[in-house]
């Protein structure tokens, strides 16, 4: 895993632009990112649902994303890659090689605001176009690379990472968190101008209709009194699925743990089920509302979309006390276990089958609703990048922008 987010050469200014232009208006939003990848997930879906709102919300507003690919192409609909060499065992994943190049070709798109989803290279690009273009560049910071270089390297590497990624945030026009607890990350590390603004779920895909409880415990050899538990990831170090795998190990007999894609390179136990990657997004709803309740066990989860789309689909949860999950799961439809630890999750696990799981279901399907439909998370969103191409700036947020972590 790379971490490397020192600062690009400065490109020298393009002929013909110049100071930002009086009485901008938002007509083309460009976003960039590398984190975008045929088994990508929370950007990605992230972008996806953006480009499909603004289809059906804003028609006339163009939308560009650029993307690492196997080579450089514009489809003509609104998707430009560029190509980029593939990363050693990342899953997909591109690592453009130079800076330059992509800066230059999101100044050839001519965007009025262009958001960054990395810190990494399109991050760097997208501010280098920004300052040719004259236009602001919002940064939305989906992770915390200090805490995965901690994680991944040990805690000599995450001080250095740490004063990469905040250097590079400050220059941003405007900086997004998806949660309080990133939010909180960048402002302890010195970066102003934060805005919390959630992700969302679509609440008609992901929806308790779409189970087929019976369908699925055919299918898994299940028995009709066994409790089933899932999660659904990122094969990744940080999402702690050696937690999950321990907790369920500890509940015991009667008990068994569905993981979607995140249990590549587990070690097999016999109360676990492990499922490759699920591509279609109507399969994963009926994988996951076919379950009795959805558990996660990263305890600095920046956000977690998948736990939007558990709680959508109607199913109790338990996280961990801290993290962005922890601003996500309630009393009302679920528990948080105190550690990230096989214990403190069983014993949370057990904690929560024995309330009414039905209508902590109904709880987390009306959170769902009234919290985190794209269409109120995607109004905010816009609502910051009107302010920040017209005016230049971006108001204080109010109190009511954290109110859906407390409901």
């Amino acid at each position: 895993m790379v971490f490397e987010l020192s600062a690009m050469p400065r490109l020298p200014a393009a002929a013909g632009f110049g100071a930002a232009r009086p009485e901008r208006q938002l007509s083309h939003l460009v976003d960039t990112t590398m984190l975008f990848a045929p088994r990508s997930g929370g950007v990605k879906r992230y972008l996806l649902a953006k480009r499909a709102w603004l289809a059906s919300r804003h028609p006339e507003m163009r939308h560009t994303m650029v993307v690492p690919g196997a080579a450089s192409r514009d489809n003509g609909r609104g998707l430009v890659t560029i190509a980029a060499a593939r990363l050693p065992f990342g899953d997909g994943y591109r690592w453009p090689a130079s800076t330059e190049k992509w800066a230059r070709r999101l100044v050839r798109l001519r965007p009025d605001l262009i958001e960054a989803g990395d810190p990494y290279g399109p991050g760097h690009a997208a501010l280098e176009a920004g300052e040719r273009l004259g236009a602001p560049v919002v940064g939305f910071c989906h992770s915390d690379p200090a805490a995965l270089a901690k994680l991944h390297l040990g805690e000599w590497a995450e001080p250095p990472v740490r004063r990469r990624w905040a250097r590079l945030y400050r220059r941003f026009d405007q900086v997004v968190a998806p949660s309080r607890h990133i939010a909180e990350r960048l402002a302890d590390a010195g970066v102003p101008n934060v805005a919390v603004r959630p992700l969302g779920v679509d609440t008609e895909l992901f929806r308790p209709e779409a189970a087929d409880r019976e369908g699925l415990r055919r299918e898994l050899g299940l028995g009709a009194n066994e409790r089933l538990l899932v999660f659904a990831g990122r094969p990744a170090k940080e999402k702690n699925i050696d937690v999950l795998l321990g907790a369920v190990d500890r509940l015991g007999p009667g008990w068994r743990l569905l993981l979607i894609a995140a249990g590549a390179g587990a070690k097999p136990q016999p109360n676990a089920i492990f499922l490759d990657y699920v591509r279609d997004p109507r399969q994963v709803a009926r994988l996951l509302a076919s379950c009795d309740a959805f558990v996660h066990a990263n305890h600095q989860e920046p956000f977690g979309l998948v736990a939007l789309e558990a709680m959508a689909c109607g199913l109790p949860m338990v996280g961990v006390a801290s993290g962005g999950i922890a601003e996500i799961v309630d009393r009302s439809f679920g528990e948080l276990a105190a550690r990230a630890t096989p214990e403190a999750m069983a014993e949370a696990i057990e904690g929560l089958f024995q309330r009414d799981l039905e209508q902590l279901g109904r709880n987390a399907r009306a959170k769902a609703e009234a919290c985190f439909g794209w269409s109120a998370a995607f109004e905010g969103l816009f609502e910051l990048y009107r302010e920040l191409v017209e005016t230049g700036r971006v108001s204080a947020p109010e109190p009511q922008t954290l109110r859906w972590a407390a409901q």
